[in-house]
């Protein structure tokens, strides 16, 4: 990694991560997020009520073949927790990289950084991986606890094998860090252009409605969650966060910073 963008994941740390709100939002949405399906999984396997296949959409009742009732129903629920999991890596660096800066407009601390010799690109991949990191692991470490947990909670080999398919893994490990990156690109063209960190929040948060949109196209049984899907979407969305790393460097104009953002 390069020394200057280094410096600047340092400094974004170190001023970032001293704003209670972010630290909220890293710490305690992760670990809401991680504990809904392992509590659900918890109270179904001991006993309790999940219906019938009948509930849930033909398609998804099909595609259970042999698998019991109960693990077929598991594993229908939880597509929508999986989509927790891809709303993670979407809202945590929205937060960080919003406040990134439009923070420093307030505190006066971007003009002087802007001033020295370090490139619009480096500085653009500084802020955006101090975003991106802390996102991504946090997503990791959750779905850690939740595979770990699986076993411990007496969930069936079958759903243990769903929750660990490749459909999972794509959608962790691949999906992850693309929405990060396409959330914290998103953010920074929005915190460049405004002027309260809590406005530049809640309009890079629209970044979460295609995926909102997504969970009720699964509840409705239009969409299946599959590998077929996974990469489908995030070819798409590799495309998109290139395009949207070219125009972030291209509209972050810091002489427009440093001359008029007073």
């Amino acid at each position: 990694m390069a020394s200057p963008i280094k410096t600047i994941i340092d400094k974004e740390w170190a001023e970032v991560f001293k704003n209670r709100m972010v630290l909220l939002t890293i710490a305690l949405l992760p670990l809401i997020f991680t504990a809904l399906p392992i509590v659900f999984l918890a109270v179904t396997t001991t006993g309790g009520d999940l219906g019938s296949t009948a509930d849930m959409p033909p398609a998804y009742a099909a595609a259970c073949g042999a698998v019991s009732m109960a693990d077929c129903m598991q594993t229908y629920i939880l597509n929508e927790f999986l989509l927790l999991y891809m709303i993670m890596p979407l809202m945590i660096p929205i937060t960080i990289a919003a406040y990134s800066i439009v923070g420093e407009k307030a505190t006066r601390s971007l003009e002087p950084l802007l001033a020295t010799p370090i490139s619009t690109e480096e500085l653009l991949a500084g802020k955006s991986l101090a975003a991106v990191i802390p996102a991504v692991l946090a997503t990791w470490a959750c779905f850690l606890i939740f595979a770990i947990a699986l076993p411990i909670i007496g969930v069936s080999p079958a759903v243990i094998s769903y929750a660990l398919s490749p459909t999972w893994l794509v959608a962790i490990f691949v999906g992850g860090p693309l929405m990060a990156i396409f959330a914290v690109n998103i953010a920074v063209l929005v915190s460049s252009r405004a002027r309260d960190p809590r406005a530049a929040e809640q309009t890079a948060a629209v970044v979460i409605l295609p995926i909102l949109m997504l969970l009720f196209a699964v509840l409705a049984g239009f969409i299946i969650l599959n590998l077929t899907f996974m990469l489908a979407s995030f070819s798409v969305l590799l495309v998109l966060d290139v395009v949207l790393v070219y125009l972030g460097a291209r509209l972050f104009q810091r002489e427009a910073i440093l001359t008029r953002w007073n």
